[in-house]
């Protein structure tokens, strides 16, 4: 059997859970670390006993899945906040130079984050001084850059001037040298890319935008790349979260010698053209970075590939881009004259019949399974008729995890390959966690409770005092009356819940496992 070693960004569920239910399907073997050397949000993990545990597990194993965050900083939100100085970053990322001169016949697949300016004040993720200053320093780096571009306006311009006294000297100090130090250590990355110590790197692009910190950031780094002739070898697109998964799939395309082979097929004609919220390029563009990135090919035969992709894609772009938790009568009308979902659904039913394999990547909406399609799906028995289902948080979030599931599930369903025995409950299991995390609790369950239940409590979404657990328990009730109303006639089982939480004490991601037991 096969290893990997998997150092995930962090601890959530996304991270740290969904890799390890991809393996779960597969004959390979993924060693991850416990979650107590991870930490937990803020808290940085124990990279000494992270380095200390690769040591230990790296002999023998295929490639190395990881994530440069985790290792430098101790995670994605610690590399947001921390203190370290060069050295000892660079200190943190010679570990890969080492491992690789003791096993020289390791796979090291690594991703390093741009690090993210959101555009909203809020120290919940980011510095305490970004509750106060965190929407003044996105401006801030959307107007530099402007400026370093010649594209500033003169009203800009002023606004620059202004900007730059309503923010504290140390504020800008601390904000500008951290991404710097960072931006120093991922041009050491894309190093040892070129070294052949790493040999595959995604520089994901979190929160992106066309102007600002990280957009700059970017433009350098692709330009480097093209330089160097690593184009090949160094992938940039926007993404976070989904990444351990898309890795995980490249490495097991790269075992089996696979390279799938994927048709795509939009709900709305504008879609492909679309620039979604959160990213800074088209619809097309991005979904052909994950698929590249995950090991596939986007090819064009309707009639001959290895699965179709099923793109439920928004018709208008950025802000006006509706939330899942959005009532259908304050949607954007393109919603309605522009995105065709009957026509969707119908030729989904179509594929079906003719006995394609189909993915369905929900991100016509944010934050959620658009729940317009996934009525009407239930209500057609389409279900158990798709491979892979996605709709959760960013256009980029849900490419990477329903591809790297389609391009595992579609591998096994050729006719001269099978699941290992078992281990297609394992890749049904994972489709419906999906449909219970992505359509009930964040387009449901937490909408509910974000809306009519915590406000009364004197909650928010994002702080739940000391009633955790009482939320919790809400929670686990509202999902079984969710499945209990869209998810008891499937033709696969019973679902049943287990472990729910909320993995870092608030509204934004939910954690379960899911059983589907056959009925009698």
């Amino acid at each position: 059997m096969k290893r990997m070693i998997y150092i995930p960004l962090d601890e959530r569920p996304c991270n740290y859970q969904y890799p390890q239910l991809l393996a779960k399907m597969t004959e390979l073997e993924l060693l991850v670390p416990e979650k107590s050397i991870l930490g937990n949000m803020k808290k940085t993990a124990n990279t000494d006993l992270l380095v200390s545990w690769m040591d230990q597990k790296v002999k023998g194993a295929s490639h190395l899945l990881v994530s440069i965050d985790m290792l430098v900083y101790g995670g994605i939100v610690p590399s947001r906040l921390h203190q370290l100085t060069y050295e000892m970053c660079m200190e943190r990322l010679s570990t890969l130079r080492s491992m690789k001169k003791k096993h020289p016949d390791i796979k090291i697949f690594a991703f390093d984050l741009i690090m993210r300016v959101p555009a909203y004040n809020s120290s919940e993720e980011e510095p305490d001084y970004y509750e106060d200053y965190g929407e003044k320093l996105f401006q801030l780096g959307w107007l530099l850059d402007k400026r370093e571009q010649n594209l500033l306006s003169e009203k800009e311009y002023l606004e620059l001037t202004q900007i730059e006294k309503e923010i504290p000297a140390e504020v800008q100090k601390d904000f500008t040298l951290r991404r710097a130090n960072n931006f120093l250590v991922t041009q050491e990355v894309v190093n040892l890319v070129e070294e052949g110590i790493i040999d595959y790197l995604i520089v994901p692009l979190d929160d992106n935008a066309p102007f600002g910190f990280s957009p700059k950031e970017q433009r350098q780094l692709m330009y480097e790349i093209a330089r160097r002739n690593l184009l090949d070898r160094v992938n940039i697109y926007p993404g976070a979260d989904e990444i351990g998964c898309t890795l995980f799939a490249r490495a097991f395309c790269d075992i089996y010698q696979y390279v799938p082979e994927v048709f795509i097929r939009y709900s709305s004609t504008k879609g492909p053209f679309i620039v979604p919220k959160y990213e800074d390029r088209t619809l097309s563009e991005s979904i052909k970075s994950h698929i590249t990135a995950a090991g596939g090919v986007h090819v064009h035969n309707e009639g001959e590939n290895h699965f179709i992709l099923m793109v439920h894609s928004p018709a208008i772009e950025q802000r006006e881009m509706a939330q899942a938790s959005l009532e259908v009568e304050k949607r954007h009308r393109t919603y309605f004259s522009e995105i065709n979902i009957r026509e969707f659904v119908q030729a989904l039913i179509w594929y079906a019949n003719k006995g394609k394999n189909i993915a369905l990547a929900d991100v016509a909406v944010t934050n959620g399974a658009d729940h317009s399609l996934m009525q009407l799906l239930a209500k057609k028995d389409m279900f158990d008729h798709l491979m892979s289902y996605a709709g959760w948080n960013t256009n980029g979030n849900t490419m990477g995890t329903v591809i790297a599931h389609a391009i595992i599930a579609s591998y096994y369903k050729q006719t001269e390959v099978e699941f290992p025995a078992g281990h297609e409950k394992a890749s049904r299991e994972f489709f419906y966690l999906r449909l219970v995390e992505d359509w009930g609790y964040q387009s449901i369950v937490r909408t509910h409770l974000s809306q009519h239940i915590l406000p009364s409590l004197g909650l928010t979404p994002r702080f739940l005092k000391d009633r955790e657990a009482e939320i919790t328990d809400q929670v686990e009730d509202l999902l079984n009356q969710f499945i209990d109303t869209h998810l008891s006639a499937i033709k696969e089982g019973e679902i049943s819940l287990e472990n729910v939480h909320l993995p870092w004490r608030r509204m934004f991601e939910v954690g379960f496992t899911l059983k589907l037991k056959k009925g009698q």
